[in-house]
């Protein structure tokens, strides 16, 4: 098989062909139809999260491994089982769930896999979706897309099941009575107003700075899209608002974005960061409890979780996200022009555009 591969941190990827593996036991092998390009991805890819104050975690330090196939929005349609499958066969199509964990710690063993002090996840601790295959360590970890095409459904893996994760932490009352703001609206942010609107909420506000994305998320369902470069931004969400903002998701989660959802927030209003940017900001530890604030981090999201949204998907059908096609040959250049802004809404490589990154497994 044949797969696009960090073999350097920060170096241009390579194209990597092996032998393509046969599954064993529990284990599905698919060719790789949509393989989502996330910003975590990038993140792997240069090596290193900032941390603020000249800070940064290493991903070598966090455990990962070189060659590494990146990639963990997957789908896939099934070529091969391992004998002891018996829920998938041949044919399928299949959305990968790949925030994976030990499977045998308490954490994993309530559910919670995403929170595995012992990830395994797919494309950032083993082979993810940058390949014309991906073998999969367990059928349990594969999810039906329903009507939606390879493309359309790849991205609920991550920005889907991330943003959902968060909205599903806002209070319900509010969710249903209030304006919620969004910040950013790359990949991540569009998913997020897109699966506001279909779980009720009716005002989503937008906070982002180029106009394009701004105009990506007035389609996308917003009911109002502020420039986050305008002198007077944060007192145009207000206004939108109605006055201080009850609920905020910061898709970007910069020092910069998080101030700026603590300054919009209403008393006992909710602030709940997805984004990885970086940096770092400083808190007023009186003002947390005076304003009741609550400060919130959502890290992806369980196996639960990505099966009830796509329940939702095809129940209330929300808008999609922009999403635009390369064969997987160009996964370093789509790394590229997500990493310069250059993307609205999302980029997936599809290996099957390119003959010659196909094989007969």
């Amino acid at each position: 098989m044949i797969s696009q591969d960090v073999v350097a941190f920060g170096q241009p990827l390579q194209r990597i062909e092996r032998a393509t593996p046969q599954p064993q036991g529990n284990e599905v092998l698919l060719r790789v139809l949509a393989a989502g390009v996330c910003h975590t991805d990038i993140h792997t890819w240069e090596g290193s999260y900032d941390l603020g104050g000249g800070k940064r975690l290493s991903m070598a330090d966090r455990g990962v491994g070189l060659p590494l196939t990146l990639g963990h929005e997957t789908v896939g349609e099934v070529v091969a089982v391992g004998p002891d499958v018996t829920d998938v066969r041949p044919g399928d199509r299949r959305l990968v769930y790949p925030w994976i964990g030990c499977g045998q710690c308490r954490v994993c063993l309530r559910g919670r896999e995403n929170l595995c002090t012992q990830p395994r996840f797919l494309g950032i601790f083993r082979a993810g979706g940058y390949s014309d295959h991906l073998l999969v360590p367990h059928s349990r970890y594969l999810v039906d897309i329903g009507t939606l095409t390879p493309e359309q459904a790849a991205p609920y893996a991550c920005s889907g099941l991330t943003t959902y994760s968060a909205i599903n932490k806002i209070d319900r009352d509010v969710l249903a009575q209030e304006a919620v703001l969004v910040i950013g609206a790359g990949g991540l942010g569009l998913m997020c107003v897109t699966l506001l609107r279909a779980m009720g909420c009716t005002s989503v506000i937008v906070l982002e700075p180029d106009g394009k994305r701004r105009g990506a998320a007035l389609a996308a369902g917003a009911t109002c899209a502020v420039d986050a470069g305008a002198p007077d931004a944060l007192d145009q969400i207000r206004a939108a608002a109605g006055g201080p903002v009850w609920a905020v998701i910061d898709c970007v989660g910069h020092g910069t974005t998080v101030q700026q959802g603590l300054d919009l927030l209403a008393k006992g209003g909710q602030l709940i960061v997805v984004g990885l940017f970086g940096g770092e900001l400083t808190l007023s530890s009186a003002l947390l409890p005076m304003r009741a604030a609550t400060v919130q981090g959502s890290y992806i999201g369980n196996l639960g979780e990505l099966q009830s949204l796509m329940r939702l998907v095809r129940e209330q059908q929300p808008t999609l996200i922009p999403t635009s096609c390369r064969c997987l040959d160009d996964a370093a250049s789509a790394l590229q022009d997500l990493s310069q802004g250059r993307v609205v809404g999302r980029l997936i490589l599809c290996p099957t555009m390119n003959d010659s990154a196909t094989v007969a497994s």
